[in-house]
């Protein structure tokens, strides 16, 4: 038994932490379902028939970053069962995960892709942007939902190519299969440790450049899974050189012909909202609208937030989220169900 003096000092030594910016949690474990609120009179059983409880297996998480709301961000390492790809895999619940009103509820998750290439190489070892405390995704989302504009969302935050090639979020001939990485392999890895839904209800994409270019595509080519996305200042079309001697399989993840498949089929709906600043190319801007012009009609819904004075960055972007785009998928997809209803 430690004693009395001991544990005296050890709440000290806690409480100093919480005040030194030099005393982090970061490195440490963190088990997102945890003494869940409520899970102890009704273990394993959902609010409704489209939630998902978590049902392993069970994945290591450490935190990287802990908000001031005392909510974590956490890696893990995935190797991708369907992939054959391992890489890092960053996660974000917001504090409505742990309120004892939603404990049988599945959240709404936004898988979020940074542009670029998102490399191992990366000299602060983060693989994807949106994890830092510098652009401040999950706090602008905290804040985003407070005030009514967005849902909930798990944030999850996987890398986007295994090495410093750009992979097009794709499955390309020869080379590391990222598309099953990022549709199925991450999918499932969430669902395993996480309160989710069924449905594509609660499944959308948002990312930037390259992220834009493989959210879009992610959720044209697979709209029984996923229902909505945010791509800002997106690539439209396929343009690694890996696919050089593989027209056949660059078409099949194409968007443009994607969307066009969605259309003949008469859906399922999907939610694609574009982002660009005013800033940008007037390249990125043209290729949005005619992609909008020609396929948004029918069940492909689109939207298009043009920021002003935006540029081709992540804190720009967000602006472009808080304006309307986070709102606009937000409507389209789940809330989690409070306990009561």
């Amino acid at each position: 038994m430690k004693h009395p003096l001991a544990r005296a000092l050890t709440a000290v030594v806690i409480a100093s932490c919480a005040l030194l910016t030099g005393c982090s949690e970061n490195g440490n474990p963190v088990d997102f379902n945890a003494g869940a609120p409520g899970a102890a009179t009704a273990p394993g059983v959902p609010v409704d028939r489209d939630t998902r409880m978590p049902a392993g297996p069970k994945s290591e998480f450490r935190i990287t970053r802990t908000l001031d709301d005392g909510t974590h961000i956490a890696r893990t390492t995935l190797n991708g069962a369907k992939s054959g790809v391992t890489g890092s895999v960053w996660v974000w619940a917001p504090k409505e995960y742990q309120d004892p009103k939603y404990a049988k509820s599945g959240f709404p998750v936004l898988i979020a892709l940074p542009g670029g290439l998102g490399s191992p190489q990366d000299k602060s070892g983060v693989t994807n942007y949106w994890v830092g405390g510098d652009i401040k995704l999950q706090e602008n989302l905290a804040r985003w939902t407070a005030e009514g504009k967005s849902l909930p969302f798990l944030v999850v935050m996987p890398m986007l190519n295994p090495d410093t090639r750009y992979h097009d979020g794709s499955d390309i001939p020869g080379q590391a299969k990222m598309g099953t990485w990022l549709t199925d392999d991450v999918v499932d890895l969430v669902k395993a440790n996480f309160r989710t839904f069924a449905s594509r209800d609660g499944w959308a994409f948002m990312g930037s450049s390259s992220g834009g270019f493989a959210s879009l595509k992610s959720v044209l080519k697979y709209p029984e899974k996923f229902k909505a996305a945010i791509a800002s200042g997106p690539d439209i079309v396929p343009d690694s050189p890996m696919w050089a001697g593989h027209p056949k399989e660059k078409d099949a993840n194409n968007p443009e012909r994607l969307a066009a498949q969605l259309l003949k089929k008469g859906g399922p709906d999907v939610y694609l909202a574009f982002q660009a600043g005013s800033r940008e190319s007037a390249s990125v801007i043209n290729s949005v609208r005619r992609f909008q012009n020609t396929y948004g009609k029918g069940p492909v819904h689109t939207s298009f937030q043009i920021i002003p004075g935006g540029r081709h960055n992540a804190w720009d972007y967000q602006k472009g989220m808080a304006a309307g785009s986070i709102k606009f998928i937000s409507d389209q997809l789940k809330a989690p169900v409070p306990n009561s209803s």
